[in-house]
């Protein structure tokens, strides 16, 4: 039986910043497959095995998923809502990963059980080592739950 690597779930619409950190997790030597969806409902759709997801085993739930917040048709705090609604994907570990710093922001988030909430460095360098950061903490150091 061949062990497959978790999935990185990347929710992200911007075009530029979905290829910034694609960069950045090469860069910092995370060799997870990263699965893009562009907007809340193919993110939902990837996680319930919906769509062109169809074929997916819902079982294989990603290691993390990395959400932005201002997304087309459904905007990230309702993607992290539905998520923690669901009995199999309420303890998905999340991370908001959003240039939004607003305070109303990031008390929606933990308000919806985010695990973590990371604000985008600008900075191409910066967001390296947040990605590094990241890739570290939820892919070697982090404990996932059990599925």
């Amino acid at each position: 039986m061949m062990i497959q690597e978790q999935v990185i779930l990347l929710v992200e619409d911007n075009d530029d910043d979905a290829e910034l950190a694609v960069m950045a997790f090469r860069r910092a030597r995370i060799t997870n497959p990263l699965v893009r969806a562009r907007d809340g409902i193919e993110a939902l759709d990837y996680l319930w095995g919906r769509g062109k997801y169809a074929e997916r085993d819902v079982r294989e739930l990603p290691a993390v998923a990395l959400l932005d917040l201002k997304l087309p048709k459904i905007d990230g705090l309702e993607v992290l809502k539905a998520i923690r609604a669901d009995e199999r994907t309420r303890r998905l570990p999340i991370v908001i990963l959003t240039s939004s710093n607003e305070d109303k922001d990031r008390l929606g988030a933990y308000d919806r059980f985010a695990n973590s909430y990371v604000v985008k460095p600008v900075d191409y360098d910066e967001f390296v080592v947040a990605a590094q950061q990241l890739g570290l903490y939820w892919m070697v150091l982090n404990a996932s739950p059990p599925w």
